[in-house]
């Protein structure tokens, strides 16, 4: 008999059930029957992927996109009538002859990538899931995506592949999947290497780890781990990898050229400004060499004293961020943020309109450089609000926060900084109703 896990995970789950079924965290498992239908479904996919269709004919560039693959073949000459083509109106049954028909093809796979920022049905509801798993497991410090794989293909276009990250693969349906795993070590030993399994590789599956998939299952794939799915019907998928980016590539990208910047030299008359000096030929380049090195040397030696608080002020500005956009990586190019900015009519936050968050957004703070105040950030942005009594206060945040609908009372500094939260995208307004009727008009 399958075990009922709870909706949503709860904190015994993260750091029981999940642990104890993983390995620590380490080998494949497959929940059965985790993740409700009122959460995600195939349609939620679908969905997304018009709404890509949608900005395609609108001319806006957005992160999230679509590729096509027949077989194992990438095929690129097949995305534009995909993107342009009359709509399949609505449902899984039609999109499948409608996708045939396109590729001209029996069978197709459709993927998409950065789905939650093209779908906020999934972004809440699988954000629900997300967010029970940064409360009972942690924070992936690059945050995570989404990406949907759609079709009746044969097998995953990039062949048996290895995942280098931890990750969850939901599975919506309608119907089942075959999905097979391999440890590094035993692939290796099977393969003679790490390159992906193309082609031909029934063999390969007799001695992988055999799980199906049916809708409403969540299948944990620990990074490292070789993995294929195989199908002969329509289902979709959606893999939710969750980015840990290493701490040296953080350091690396971010804050040490940051704290290297800073101590650069603040303008001509600070002495790290100073040109350098004529070479002398005889001595040749081994003086010079010489010099850059005790520059650097004298640079490092100070970067060491600054990289603790650097280190200190990235984290509190990733952590913020992530919190605030529920847990899903900030991206350039969010569509459903931007529709949900644009959406926000500021002339109607007006008293007695309602304000609430849109799931799964929170608001968080940041304390100001000096430290007496705090910046609020929604949905990964910071819109220039401080947080204080007398407009946006900490109850009224933690209010929202809880998922409360709250009425606007009449104190125009609150109604201010309500105005700048709604260009983040990360609030719903209920006009009031003489304001609606005047819309109506």
């Amino acid at each position: 008999m399958d075990t009922a896990y709870p909706w949503p995970p709860d904190q015994a789950f993260w750091t029981g059930t999940f642990p104890e079924h993983t390995t620590g965290r380490t080998t494949p498992f497959l929940f059965k029957d985790i993740i409700p239908a009122t959460a995600a479904g195939p349609d939620d996919v679908l969905a997304g992927f018009e709404a890509i269709r949608r900005a395609h004919d609108a001319g806006t560039d957005i992160k999230a996109h679509a590729r096509v693959y027949v077989g194992e073949d990438r095929r690129d000459d097949l995305l534009p009538p995909a993107l342009t083509a009359p709509s399949w109106n609505a449902g899984v049954e039609p999109f499948v002859p409608w996708m045939q028909n396109l590729a001209s093809a029996e069978r197709f796979s459709l993927v998409i990538n950065n789905l939650e920022t093209v779908s906020p049905a999934l972004a809440a509801g699988l954000g629900t899931f997300l967010k029970t798993l940064i409360d009972g497991w942690g924070l992936p410090l690059g945050g995570a995506e989404q990406v949907a794989f759609a079709g009746n293909y044969a097998g995953t276009a990039f062949g048996i592949h290895e995942g280098y990250e931890d990750a969850f693969l939901i599975h919506l349906g309608p119907n089942a999947k075959n999905f097979y795993c391999w440890p590094a070590e035993q692939y290796e030993k099977l393969t003679g290497g790490q390159q992906p399994t193309y082609g031909d590789y029934r063999a390969l599956l007799e001695e992988a780890e055999h799980f199906l998939l049916e809708p409403g299952d969540a299948l944990f794939l620990p990074r490292r781990v070789f993995h294929v799915g195989t199908q002969d019907t329509f289902s979709v998928s959606v893999a939710m990898p969750l980015y840990t980016y290493p701490y040296a590539q953080i350091l690396q990208s971010r804050i040490i050229p940051d704290v290297l910047a800073d101590l650069a030299g603040g303008g001509p008359d600070d002495p790290l400004n100073e040109p350098s000096a004529m070479a002398d030929t005889a001595a040749g380049p081994g003086a010079v060499a010489d010099r850059l090195a005790g520059v650097g040397r004298e640079l490092l030696h100070f970067a060491a004293d600054r990289v603790r608080s650097a280190a200190r002020q990235h984290a509190e500005q990733r952590w913020a961020t992530l919190q605030s956009n529920g847990g899903w990586e900030l991206v350039e190019g969010d569509l459903s943020r931007q529709e949900a900015a644009d959406a926000f009519d500021p002339e109607q936050v007006t008293p007695g309109a309602e304000i609430r968050l849109i799931a799964p957004y929170q608001v968080t703070t940041l304390p100001d450089d000096d430290g007496d105040s705090h910046q609020v950030l929604l949905r990964g942005h910071q819109p220039g609000v401080a947080l204080d009594s007398a407009g946006l206060n900490r109850d009224t945040v933690t209010a929202l926060n809880s998922g409360a609908t709250i009425a606007l009372p009449d104190k125009p500094e609150l109604l201010t900084a309500v105005r700048a939260l709604g260009a983040t995208g990360g609030l719903h307004l209920t006009p009031r109703p003489a304001d609606m009727e005047e819309t109506d008009a």
